[in-house]
């Protein structure tokens, strides 16, 4: 079955006239894993997500699937081991989703990290962590870490440590495992929110009633086991199960701001650290460079997270802090991000040093919720639910499932000979664009974003590539766009110009643009009425405004 919006009805029918093995509540990083987990051990799988797949935590995040190099100082030290060994794993299942990109770490004058301390941090670190050989750290002379980047502050500066962390698009990785799960046999759908949990006679969650938020309709699903992996809302989900005790969660806002190159031209990714202790991110991308995060508490509606003046006030000193000549100012910022994350609370700690460590809790009624975690380690936390589920399969029910197999499974577009010959790949492919008339560049970036998947792209071009003047489009944008709707759940204009494009982050002339274009086609796809499409419209023009201009300003 297509994994499109297109084909809503006949994925609906299924889900409610079938029984699963596993319905997974959440349709983010954490919940996508378990669903491809499960499905390749051949365990019949549903997810459902009340916003879009990603939508939530899992395409707000600071993009890089990091070894968290950041817990050493709090002597996680279990965690650092962990997800510095998985991070490996996620770059060489997805090399078109996950790049390694060389971090400097400035050591400055009275900063956190000093000399000797970041040269035995990073040592502990590349062996905690498994780091490759070609990619362990080196200690940085003043001069040396200038020239890996002259916008660093020189006052002070004692020099720098150089060290590999791994840049994603957080919301297409997402997209890819869930894209993996559904080939898999999995049934995936985004817009259903659960309202509801179901019980057979012995008060056991047997299923949950949803509400579609496209049509309104209302579906029961019926399955053996339900996971609760609905991130900064697990405990709305654990409230409606009556089973909300014990520990909670506390959920802290992420904000990073967008600046074009031309205003910060940052050619080197930095870590550094603020006067008042916090560390931030500054990383080029996409002619684009992006900072942050902020870490607050933060206690308003998760679907929605906002930058405040305050949020961009504090990141622009911190820009200007640590690069002093670029002197940013608010009228720089082209676009910005809020996430929330979901941390597991901790009496008496700071949101920057609540550990960000996962949990699973079962509740009597048999919901299995899983919170806390980082990105990186989504696949071993999916792993984990698993091996708990087939354990309870096989002594409830005396069925048995193989262990995970999701270690060497490439994911959605992963299918490239793994990092080594992903390059390789990369030329072969681009070759292909070009010969149907696609420049160089442009073939070459849709082979890295796309992967093993862009035979389909080209394909699309080849075979409709007329349909994109019909509605005024640029080929590589149409393609993208009929590939999202056609292969990828894109159901909104929001969908594809953030969670499967990142262009409202990166790009958002484009969005500006040609946002009407796009608009126009997805309601011909898609057959909407007038009142669907202005709503549609008035959304994305919300968002649009929201990116550039804070929350309390809007």
């Amino acid at each position: 079955m297509a994994f499109s919006n297109l084909n809503r009805n006949n994925m609906i029918n299924k889900l409610t006239s079938e029984k699963f093995d596993v319905l997974v509540i959440g349709g983010g990083i954490t919940g996508a894993g378990i669903a491809l987990d499960a499905a390749s051990r051949g365990m019949k799988t549903a997810l459902v997500e009340m916003q879009d797949f990603a939508a939530g935590t899992s395409s707000r995040s600071t993009k890089l699937v990091h070894g968290g190099l950041r817990y050493l100082k709090q002597f996680e030290v279990k965690i650092v081991a962990e997800v510095g060994k998985e991070r490996a794993i996620v770059y060489e299942n997805g090399p078109h989703v996950t790049t390694p990109e060389w971090m400097l770490l400035p050591i400055q004058k009275g900063g956190t990290f000093g000399k000797f301390s970041t040269s035995i941090g990073l040592r502990v670190y590349d062996f905690l962590a498994g780091v490759k050989k070609s990619e362990r750290r080196s200690m940085l002379s003043v001069h040396e870490t200038l020239a890996k980047e002259p916008l660093v502050k020189k006052a002070g500066l004692k020099g720098g440590g150089y060290y590999v962390e791994y840049r994603t698009d957080d919301a297409r990785l997402t997209i890819e495992v869930m894209k993996a799960a559904a080939e898999k046999g999995a049934l995936p759908v985004n817009y259903l929110k659960v309202d509801k949990l179901l019980y057979d006679e012995e008060g056991k969650v047997c299923g949950v009633s949803a509400a579609d938020q496209l049509t309104g309709k209302q579906h029961e699903i019926k399955a053996k086991k339900t996971v609760n992996a609905a991130g900064p809302w697990v405990d709305s989900i654990r409230e409606k199960d009556g089973s909300k005790s014990g520990k909670t969660l506390r959920l802290t806002k992420g904000v990073h701001l967008v600046i074009d190159q031309a205003k910060f031209p940052l050619k080197q990714a930095v870590y550094f650290d603020t006067p008042d202790k916090r560390m931030f991110f500054a990383i080029p991308r996409d002619g684009k460079t992006y900072v942050g995060t902020t870490d607050t508490f933060y206690d308003s509606d998760p679907v929605n997270p906002k930058m405040t003046t305050s949020d961009r006030t504090y990141i622009i000193k911190a820009i200007n802090f640590m690069f002093p000549s670029v002197k940013v100012t608010e009228d720089d910022i082209e676009s910005s991000w809020a996430g929330v994350r979901p941390l597991i609370w901790e009496e008496g700690k700071d949101p920057s040093e609540i550990s960000r460590k996962d949990e699973i809790w079962e509740s009597e009624s048999g919901l299995l919720t899983i919170a806390g975690g980082k990105l990186t380690g989504y696949r071993k936390m999916a792993e984990t639910v698993v091996d708990l589920l087939a354990d309870k399969f096989k002594q409830e029910l005396n069925q048995t499932y193989s262990s995970s197999v999701t270690k060497n499974l490439p994911i959605s577009g992963g299918d490239v000979g793994g990092s080594v010959k992903f390059k390789e790949f990369i030329n072969f492919q681009t070759d292909k664009g070009t010969a149907i008339g696609l420049t160089n560049e442009e073939s070459s970036l849709l082979v890295r974003m796309y992967g093993s998947n862009v035979p389909i792209i080209f394909n699309i071009i080849k075979e409709k590539g007329s349909e994109a003047k019909k509605f005024g489009l640029p080929t590589v944008l149409w393609a993208k766009l009929k590939y999202a709707i056609d292969h990828e759940m894109a159901a909104t204009p929001i969908d594809f110009f953030n969670r499967r494009t990142g262009a409202l982050l990166f790009d958002i002339e484009t969005v500006r643009t040609y946002q009407d274009q796009v608009i126009d086609y997805m309601a011909d796809a898609f057959k909407w009425k007038l009142s669907e499409k202005k709503n549609f419209e008035h959304q994305l023009n919300q968002e649009i405004r929201s990116a550039a201009i804070p929350a309390d300003q809007n």
